[in-house]
């Protein structure tokens, strides 16, 4: 157990209204799937993936998605529905997103993407994606010139706005004033209303201890490995590459590496479970910022 749980400790308690929409946000591992089924049982609903790693086809077991069991219990979207070398931001998140709002079933959104909850209850600006030409220019400024040369021709409201001591900051600023002749900063100011605003739904957000949570994490990670997410590797290891979009799935580098006789299994798990404790701590500070407002809960 957690330890001291917060008042909320069963799905009657949370007095959810069964009409209308859940949000589910919480660090890895710690258990919003298994809420998300529980009130899917009580009240009715469709689970909807918000986990930006979840969405790929190619790592189910290493992803901790929904099992096939949990699937027939209720009916789940935009579970590994995208190819492991196809992009998906949150930009064709809200898009998938947007017919099943409206759709005949209430949804329970779960997931522990902060990016995608922000986006999806304040807004989101649609600015078009880099062509590869502007890219390629900008990395070679970058390397001929250096970060100061880009930073120099942004204009001043962006400038005030994002981290200037972020290279990738500072680049994408660059990349979004050439691609539309607009700045970032005019691009936020004018983000559209949000799909879901937060009064229109039941946002909650998972609060637990970290030694409960780290204990979790590395159990989970074990009975990953003894239930297929090493054949899972097997299977992708032929057409493996560090840049494939699915490829930022925490223990997929490692258990890649083990397969190919640089690490051993324990170094793998090892290596796996540390960055997924260090995911979930960067987890934790996103909710803390952005979900002060949310209806805490503890298991």
């Amino acid at each position: 157990m957690p330890g001291k749980r917060n008042k909320l400790v069963s799905i009657a308690e949370l007095g959810l209204d069964p009409k209308r929409p859940v949000l589910i946000a919480g660090p890895t591992a710690s258990g919003k799937s298994a809420l998300a089924l529980e009130i899917a049982a009580a009240q009715g609903g469709v689970i909807v993936n918000a986990d930006a790693i979840q969405v790929f086809s190619d790592w189910r077991v290493l992803t901790a998605r929904p099992s096939p069991q949990d699937e027939a219990e209720a009916k789940h979207l935009l579970y590994g529905h995208i190819p492991g070398d196809q992009d998906y931001s949150v930009g064709h998140w809200l898009r998938d997103l947007a017919p099943i709002l409206q759709g005949p079933d209430r949804p329970i959104i779960v997931g522990g993407t902060g990016l995608y909850f922000t986006a999806l209850t304040q807004g989101l600006a649609d600015i078009p994606a880099t062509p590869p030409q502007v890219r390629a220019t900008a990395d070679a400024r970058i390397a001929a010139e250096g970060f100061g040369a880009l930073l120099a021709e942004l204009d001043e409201a962006t400038r005030d706005r994002i981290d200037t001591r972020n290279p990738m900051r500072v680049q994408r600023a660059w990349e979004v004033l050439q691609t539309t002749g607009r700045g970032i900063a005019d691009w936020q100011d004018n983000t559209p209303p949000p799909l879901l605003p937060p009064d229109h739904c039941q946002p909650i957000v998972f609060t637990v201890p970290t030694q409960w949570l780290n204990d979790r994490i590395e159990r989970r990670f074990d009975k990953m490995v003894e239930t297929g997410a090493l054949d899972e590797a097997r299977a992708n290891l032929t057409d493996w590459h560090p840049g494939l979009p699915s490829a930022k799935a925490i223990g997929a580098a490692e258990l890649i590496a083990h397969l190919k006789g640089e690490i051993s299994l324990n170094e793998a798990k090892d290596r796996a479970t540390i960055a997924t404790r260090q995911f979930a701590k960067r987890q934790r500070t996103w909710f803390r910022s952005k979900m002060g407002a949310w209806l805490k809960y503890c298991p």
